[in-house]
């Protein structure tokens, strides 16, 4: 039986069709599953806003999953490597509306053209800042680490059977982001 990767270090397991991920100590990728969109982030603020577990009924849908790990960083600082705006092969397609955000404020959904994998939401309601999901970032060892939750959102829609994060803030709905780092 193989040893389990210690998470404190970079690790990069096979996941989906991209193998060019990489992290710094301040800075990491997160790519689409076939590989056509890849992000760049900080790893600290002020460029690194918070992190969260969503619960939400949008977030539950969306990711076909009961709830979301999502990461919140300033739009200035985030880079589109591959396949994004002012990219020559842009892949990124959207769809927004807001019937279904608990704001009234549109939230636009920015998804890889080819495999669908969602890269990150922006939302009126949230200016300058982009919502990007902790599974596509490439180095595993960071979503137990920098980007672990600080706080659990929309907990009234979370499903029975899981208890949520242990440590970390609790908010009946929408947290408008109040656990920054």
């Amino acid at each position: 039986m193989a040893a389990a990767p210690d998470k404190s270090k970079s690790y990069f397991p096979l996941a989906g069709a991209a193998n060019d991920g990489w992290s710094t100590e301040d800075e990491a990728t997160a790519t689409c599953y076939c590989g056509a969109v890849q992000l760049a982030f900080p790893l600290r603020a002020p460029g690194l806003v918070t992190t969260f577990v969503c619960n939400c009924t949008d977030c539950r849908k969306i990711t076909a999953s009961m709830f979301a790990t999502n990461f919140v960083v300033t739009s200035a600082s985030l880079r589109h490597l591959r396949g994004g705006p002012n990219n020559t092969q842009p892949q990124l397609k959207t769809y927004g509306q807001s019937s279904t955000i608990a704001s009234g404020h549109r939230m636009t959904n920015y998804f890889c053209a080819t495999c669908g994998t969602l890269m990150y939401r922006v939302g009126a309601g949230f200016p300058g800042q982009h919502i990007l999901r902790v599974g596509t970032v490439d180095d595993f060892s960071l979503h137990e680490t920098v980007l672990r939750p600080r706080v659990e959102q929309f907990v009234k829609d979370r499903v029975g059977w899981f208890m949520g994060a242990e440590g970390v803030g609790r908010v009946e709905g929408g947290s408008a982001f109040v656990s920054r780092l």
